[in-house]
C-alpha cells in the first residue's frame, strides 16, 4: 500500500479514446498515470516498465497489479516516456501543479472560453496529446477525442462534434488546410517543430487564429506561446545560446535516473532545453537550431543514436548514420547514411524501414537511404551528422 504521501502509478496500454476516460478517472482519485504506446513492441514496452516502475497496468485484459511497482510522491500527476538523442527513454515526472499551471497558462494565452472545446486527435502517450486531456480537466473545457488523425474527420468535427481549438504538429496542419476545413475551427495550436512562415500565412488567411507552442515533456507541452512564456513560466538563454526555462510545469526530474535530473536542472530550478534560442527586443523567444541531434518527423521525436543501433545489426551494413533533413510534408524525415559490407549486395530502404518499425515503431523508420564510402566522425568516434545534412 502506499504511504499517506504517496499515490499509485497506473501503466496504460490504450488506445486514444477508451484512455481519456481514465485518466480523468485517475486524476480524480488522485492517482498518477504512465500513458505507454500500445502500438510499441513488446519487448520495449518492458523495458519501459521496468524502468519507471508503475504500481498497475491496465490494459484491454483489465487492471493488473505489478509486484516490483513503487508508488510516486501524492503531487504527481503523470510520467510520460520520452527518448533523448542518446542514452534511450526518459521517464519524465510530470507535477500536479504543473499540470494546473499548464492547464490555466494555455487556456489564458489562446484565449480559451467555456464557448470552447478542444479537439484531441494525437496520440495521448505524448505530452502534447496528454496535455490538451489536461487542459480540459484544469478548466472544464470540454474535449473530444479521436483515436488518430483522420483528416476527413477532423475537418468534420467542428460541425459534428463543435470542436473550436485543435492542436497539431506542421505536418497535419498542411493536411488540414488542404482539405479546406481549417477555416471552420477558432483556433489552431502549432507545436513539435517550427511552423514555417509561409504555411503559417497561409494558415491565418483562412480566418483561423494560429499559435505557435514551444516546449518539451519536461515542461507538460507547450509553455511558451508566439514566442513569450506562459503565465508562470520563465524564459532565458544561457552563456552558450541554451534556451533554458522554471516554472511549474517543469518536471521534477527523471524517475530513478538522478544522473540526468542534475545535468538537465539547475540547482535553482531551471530546465536546460537543448535547444539554442535568440530573444528580440520584446523578449519574444525563437528557437534557432538544437544543441541536440534529435529528429522530430512529423512531430514525433526520433533518436538518431536508437535508429542507428537497430541498423547496425543488419548483415549487409558495415556503418551508419542517422540524420534529419528538412522535408516539407514531415518537417523532417529521417535518413539512413549506410555503409554497406558488400557493393554488389546493398540493403533497400524496404528492408532497413521494416526493421526499423518493428523495433521502434513507424515515425522512426527512416524515408531515405543514402549509400555512402565511408561516415565522417570526430577523433572521439561520434559520427559528424552535420557534414552529412544538405548544404553542409
Amino acid at each position: 500500500m502506499p504511504a499517506a504521501d504517496e499515490v499509485p502509478l497506473i501503466a496504460t496500454l490504450l488506445t486514444n479514446r477508451a484512455l481519456a476516460p481514465v485518466v480523468f478517472a485517475a486524476w480524480d482519485r488522485g492517482d498518477a498515470v504512465l500513458p505507454l504506446n500500445p502500438s510499441l513492441p513488446r519487448a520495449q514496452i518492458d523495458a519501459l516498465i521496468a524502468q519507471a516502475r508503475p504500481t498497475h497496468l491496465l490494459d484491454v485484459d483489465g487492471m493488473h497489479a505489478l509486484p516490483d511497482g513503487q508508488p510516486v510522491p501524492a503531487d504527481t500527476a503523470a510520467i510520460v516516456c520520452t527518448s533523448g538523442t542518446t542514452g534511450g527513454p526518459k521517464a519524465v515526472e510530470l507535477t500536479r501543479r504543473g499540470l494546473d499551471a499548464m492547464g490555466h497558462g494555455v487556456s489564458a494565452a489562446i484565449g480559451v472560453t467555456d464557448a470552447d472545446r478542444w479537439l484531441a486527435c494525437h496520440p495521448l502517450f505524448f505530452v502534447a496529446g496528454l496535455a490538451i486531456l489536461g487542459r480540459s480537466w484544469v478548466t472544464g473545457v470540454p474535449v473530444t477525442v479521436h483515436d488518430g488523425f483522420d483528416v476527413e474527420r477532423v475537418a468534420a468535427s467542428p460541425r459534428d462534434d463543435g470542436v473550436t481549438v485543435v492542436s497539431v504538429v506542421p505536418t497535419t496542419l498542411r493536411r488540414l488546410a488542404q482539405s479546406g476545413a481549417l477555416g471552420a475551427f477558432r483556433a489552431v495550436v502549432v507545436g513539435g517543430a517550427p511552423l514555417p512562415a509561409p504555411q503559417r500565412v497561409d494558415a491565418l488567411a483562412t480566418g483561423v487564429e494560429v499559435y505557435d507552442a514551444y516546449g518539451l515533456t519536461e515542461t507538460w507541452g507547450g509553455c511558451v506561446t508566439n514566442g513569450f512564456p506562459n503565465a508562470g513560466v520563465e524564459a532565458r538563454l544561457l552563456v552558450d545560446g541554451e534556451v533554458a526555462l522554471r516554472g511549474a510545469p517543469v518536471m521534477r526530474g527523471y524517475r530513478y535516473d538522478r544522473e540526468r535530473t542534475a545535468a538537465a536542472l539547475t540547482d535553482d530550478g531551471w530546465l536546460r532545453t537543448g535547444d539554442v534560442g535568440a530573444l528580440d527586443r520584446e523578449g519574444r523567444l525563437s528557437i534557432v537550431d538544437r544543441l541536440k541531434d534529435l529528429i522530430i518527423s512529423g512531430g514525433v521525436n526520433v533518436s538518431p543514436t536508437e535508429v542507428e543501433g537497430v541498423l547496425a545489426d543488419h548483415e549487409t551494413i558495415a556503418d551508419v548514420c542517422v540524420i534529419g533533413e528538412a522535408d516539407d510534408e514531415w518537417g523532417e524525415r529521417v535518413v539512413a547514411c549506410v555503409v554497406v559490407r558488400d557493393d554488389a549486395q546493398p540493403p533497400t530502404l524496404d528492408e532497413l524501414r521494416a526493421l526499423v518499425r518493428d523495433a521502434l515503431g513507424a515515425p522512426a523508420a527512416p524515408k531515405e537511404l543514402r549509400l555512402m564510402s565511408s561516415i565522417p566522425r570526430s577523433p572521439s568516434g561520434k559520427p559528424l551528422r552535420r557534414t552529412l545534412r544538405s548544404g553542409s
